[in-house]
């Protein structure tokens, strides 16, 4: 039974990551007054570049690899991740390091790809997208790290189910607006969306990229942020165990809805920073990232 959970993870991820990408481009129209394109345009855009011909600009590995490399390091992740708070058969064998590196395989299947096209917006792209995952990832890394040190395990299934057996405290409200204030640079939205900076750099690390291998990328990049968005319900808001499996999912379907809410009304509503002034961000929040993981070894 506990592999099922493994295809309801999937089906669950693959389906709704381009609808909640769709509900984002919703909101963020109608913050703007503008109509918008309509909510089902992402699963779209995805059958229409795996319709076209792939056009490789870059004869090596490296370039063809990448798009395949990203997409399959997320949807790893996604195959053990204990949604609706039910551990599955593959979640006894990940903890919270292969988190880390998985996503952070994902972010260098993008430099990789970036740097082996030998494109220029792409490079630019490529450096941008390398300070972040330097200054952001961090930040994933210390929240992950608050929960094995409450809980004394690396195991996934207890560190992420760690708020309702200790609670809110001083670390973890920290945490909370920590994870809240590095959303937007994990999910690339606006005012982080530096690597992409489509005005500036032309979509930077894809700009080489067409038809199925673009797909593969922009499907991973939609993966990612709904799993930027669970993480975060998994680890900070409190779980109501109904008993019922479907009523459990639904209701955390729900609260992810809500996480992309406000990950659109915050992108709509401020223009992109500099590399520079987002370092600084990053800097800050690395250092009252610090200070949570500092007071949940103390107990607080």
């Amino acid at each position: 039974m506990e592999a099922v959970y493994i295809i309801v993870n999937l089906l669950v991820f693959l389906g709704l990551a381009p609808l909640f990408e769709g509900i984002i481009r919703k909101i963020t129209a109608k913050v703007q007054s503008r109509q918008g394109p309509p909510i089902y345009q992402p699963y779209m855009d995805i059958f229409k570049l795996l319709g076209k011909a792939t056009i490789n600009s870059a004869d090596n590995w490296g370039f063809k690899f990448a798009p395949m490399m990203a997409f399959a390091s997320i949807v790893s992740v996604i195959a053990f991740f204990p949604l609706a708070n039910k551990a599955n058969y593959l979640t006894q064998y990940a903890d919270i390091i292969t988190i880390i590196y998985l996503l952070t395989l994902g972010g260098i299947a993008v430099l990789l790809g970036a740097l082996s096209s030998k494109n220029t917006y792409a490079m630019i792209g490529a450096s941008r997208e390398m300070i972040t995952m330097i200054m952001v990832e961090p930040v994933l890394a210390m929240t992950l790290i608050m929960g094995a040190v409450k809980m004394k395990s690396l195991g996934i299934d207890i560190t992420m189910f760690s708020i309702n057996s200790v609670g809110y405290g001083w670390s973890v409200a920290l945490m909370l607006v920590v994870y809240l204030a590095a959303l937007q640079a994990f999910v690339g939205r606006p005012p982080f969306d530096i690597s992409e900076a489509e005005i500036e750099i032309l979509e930077g690390p894809f700009i080489e990229y067409s038809g199925p291998n673009y797909a593969l990328f922009k499907y991973y990049m939609m993966l990612k942020q709904m799993f930027y968005a669970a993480l975060f319900v998994m680890v900070f808001i409190p779980f109501l165990n109904t008993g019922i499996y479907i009523v459990n999912l639904a209701v955390q379907i729900v609260e992810i809805g809500v996480v992309f809410g406000f990950i659109s009304l915050i992108g709509s509503t401020n223009a992109r920073l500099r590399i520079d002034q987002a370092i600084k961000f990053y800097s800050v929040l690395i250092v009252l990232a610090l200070c949570a993981v500092g007071l949940s070894v103390y107990g607080i």
